[in-house]
């Protein structure tokens, strides 16, 4: 039973992470991308940890390495933290995505109070049909902090 087991698992492994040596190494066959990212978020200069979730639109260039969208961060503190920007995205290998997204962090019930914020983000996928899923790694500074994240990315592809 075991051996059985260790076949199956393989024989999916060899199907869901296999390459396809026709495919472009950066062309994932579509040019739109809706993605979250879901995270523990942990404040440096605060020292607490609060959960965080991404919400992103990309737009791939004509089938290339880059991409631009729109960004939502909501951080679940006291503070509220509310992040809309606007992301460039890089492809230097087919499941590396390095996202940055400069913008704005609302606090509060203040929505005027802005401040700029600079998003960086990092992804590692692994795609099965129009889905990708993969571990996410964010870094974002404000003038009054800046935070990590070490999450989980969904996407879909169309």
């Amino acid at each position: 039973m075991k051996y059985r087991l260790w076949i199956l698992l393989i024989a999916l492994g060899q199907n869901v992470f296999g390459q396809d040596e026709d495919h472009a190494e950066h062309d994932h066959g579509h040019h739109h991308e809706i993605g979250i990212a879901n995270a523990p978020v942990y404040f440096i200069k605060e020292k607490e940890l609060s959960y965080g979730l991404h919400f992103h639109y990309l737009y791939t260039i004509n089938h290339s390495k880059f991409g631009i969208g729109l960004g939502y961060e909501q951080i679940f503190d006291e503070h509220q933290h509310r992040i809309i920007g606007v992301i460039g995205s890089y492809r230097p290998v087919d499941k590396l995505s390095i996202n940055v997204s400069p913008g704005v962090t609302f606090e509060g019930e203040d929505t005027f109070n802005m401040n700029f914020v600079m998003h960086l983000e990092i992804t590692y996928e692994l795609e099965l049909h129009d889905f990708h899923l993969g571990p996410v790694l964010g870094f974002s500074y404000d003038p009054e902090d800046y935070h990590i994240s070490l999450g989980v990315h969904i996407g879909y592809g169309f």
